[in-house]
C-alpha cells in the first residue's frame, strides 16, 4: 500500500506541470548517447508518450552525426570538421540525407508507433519547411543556415494528433539542389521560434551547463550565459548549445532546456518536476 500511495504521491507532484502545459509545443532536440543506447531509446519514447497522452505537443528535431560519420567510413568517403562543424561535400550531403531522412528518422517514427503514439516523421525538404543558404560554401560546402521556416506541414501534423519527427535538412533555392546539412542544435531553434513553442530542450552527454568545479548550474539567464561564455567556463561543445538556447528565447521561447540525456527518463523530470535535472536559461 504504502508504494501504492508514493506512486499517486508522484502524479499528483506532476500534476501542476501537466495543467501548466498543457495543449503547449514543446522542441525535444535529440541526439547523443540518448540517440545511440538501446535501453535510453525505450525510456526516450515512453517520455513522448506520456508528455502526448497527457496533452502535450511534443516536437522532435534529431541528429544523426556518428551514423553519417560511420557510415561515411564504411563507403570509403572522406569527411572532415572545421571548428566543430562538418564539412559537407556533395558526396557527404547524400549520406547525411540517407542516414538523417532515412534510416534514424524512420527509426524514431517507427519507436513511437510501437509505443502507441502515432508520428510522422519529415525532413526540412518537405513541403519547403526549411529554406537554408550556405554558412560559407567555399569552407564548408553544403552545410547550411537556416532562413526560414515555413510552419504550416508541421502544425498540421500536430492538429491531426501526431508527434513530427524532423531530420534537419533544408531544401535549396534552385531545382535539383541537393539539400543543405542542418546543425540541429540551431535547427531545433529555429522551429521552436516559428512553431511558438513554450519550451525547447537540448539532450546532451552532460548534466547540462557546469562551472569552472564542474557542478551543474540549475539555471541562468541570457546575460550570466554570455558572461560564462566570455570567461571560457562555456566552452567546446556547448557553446552551440547555449547559443541555440539563446537564439530560441531572443525568438519569444519561454525556457530552454540543457539536459543529460544519459539519464532515464530525463525529459519527465525537467518537465514535471519542480527541481528539475538540468540547466535551464531563460530571459
Amino acid at each position: 500500500m504504502k508504494k501504492k500511495i508514493e506512486v499517486v504521491k508522484t502524479l499528483l507532484d506532476a500534476l501542476p506541470y501537466i495543467k501548466k502545459f498543457h495543449n503547449e509545443k514543446i522542441v525535444i532536440k535529440y541526439g547523443g548517447s540518448a540517440q545511440t543506447s538501446e535501453d535510453l531509446k525505450e525510456k526516450f519514447a515512453q517520455d513522448i508518450v506520456l508528455l502526448h497522452t497527457v496533452g502535450m505537443k511534443p516536437i522532435i528535431v534529431h541528429g544523426g552525426g556518428k551514423a553519417i560519420t560511420e557510415l561515411l567510413s564504411n563507403l570509403g568517403v572522406s569527411t572532415k570538421f572545421i571548428d566543430g562543424q562538418r564539412v559537407t561535400t556533395k558526396e557527404v550531403m547524400r549520406v547525411a540525407e540517407m542516414v538523417l531522412s532515412g534510416e534514424i528518422n524512420k527509426e524514431i517514427v517507427s519507436l513511437l508507433n510501437a509505443h502507441g503514439t502515432k508520428a510522422v516523421g519529415i525532413s526540412g525538404k518537405d513541403a519547403s519547411f526549411l529554406e537554408a543558404t550556405p554558412k560559407d560554401f567555399k569552407k564548408f560546402g553544403y552545410t547550411g543556415n537556416i532562413q526560414n521556416v515555413n510552419p504550416e506541414i508541421v502544425d498540421n501534423i500536430i492538429d491531426d494528433g501526431f508527434v513530427p519527427v524532423i531530420a534537419p535538412i533544408a531544401t535549396g533555392s534552385k531545382i535539383g539542389h541537393p539539400g543543405f546539412n542542418i546543425n540541429a542544435d540551431l535547427a531545433a531553434s529555429k522551429i521552436a521560434i516559428a512553431l511558438n513553442a513554450r519550451k525547447v530542450l537540448f539532450l546532451t552527454d552532460t548534466k547540462g551547463v557546469l562551472d569552472k568545479d564542474m557542478k551543474l548550474i540549475n539555471t541562468l539567464d541570457i546575460k550570466r550565459t554570455q558572461e560564462l561564455k566570455k570567461d571560457g567556463t562555456i566552452n567546446g561543445g556547448m557553446v552551440p548549445k547555449v547559443d541555440a538556447c539563446i537564439e530560441a528565447l531572443r525568438g519569444g521561447v519561454k525556457k530552454a532546456h540543457i539536459i543529460d540525456g544519459r539519464v532515464e527518463h530525463s525529459m519527465l523530470l525537467e518537465i514535471l518536476t519542480s527541481s528539475g535535472i538540468g540547466t535551464c536559461i531563460e530571459l
